[in-house]
């Protein structure tokens, strides 16, 4: 088949499979998404790849509770410690532990606060504290 033959060919399998294209990306004159462009095929019609969505993880309050035994210095050095708080931070929230029974040390993805949870509890337990906190989802 010869270079005229071929446009001849071409011609006619573009009428008889046009392209589909998405109107929304073709009027943006993008591909599929902004970062990945769409591709067509070996016979000229558009391939477009589905993305699936992905959603942020699910985050959990760390709260500490309130008890008769643990020290303040204790739960003070404790949210400085494990949950990166400035000084005065930390003691605002062992004020709220102390006064309404709980407060929130942190928030933070499942697996990240389970091992903040873990962390406190096993120190507390070193130190011979009951202090004891637990997660909630937020």
């Amino acid at each position: 088949m010869g270079p005229r033959e071929m446009k001849s060919f071409e011609r006619s399998a573009a009428r008889i499979h046009p392209p589909v294209r998405n109107p929304i990306l073709a009027s943006s004159g993008a591909g599929f998404g902004d970062d990945e462009p769409a591709h067509e095929d070996h016979d000229g019609q558009l391939i477009t790849r589905h993305r699936q969505k992905t959603r942020r993880p699910r985050k959990f309050k760390v709260v500490l509770l309130n008890d008769d035994y643990t020290t303040a210095d204790f739960v003070v050095r404790v949210l400085m410690e494990h949950f990166h708080k400035g000084a005065e931070e930390a003691h605002r929230i062992m004020l709220a532990v102390h006064n309404q029974g709980q407060g929130v040390a942190g928030i933070y993805p499942r697996d990240v606060a389970e091992t903040k949870v873990l962390q406190v509890t096993r120190e507390a337990r070193d130190e011979g504290m009951p202090l004891s906190c637990r997660l909630e989802a937020e």
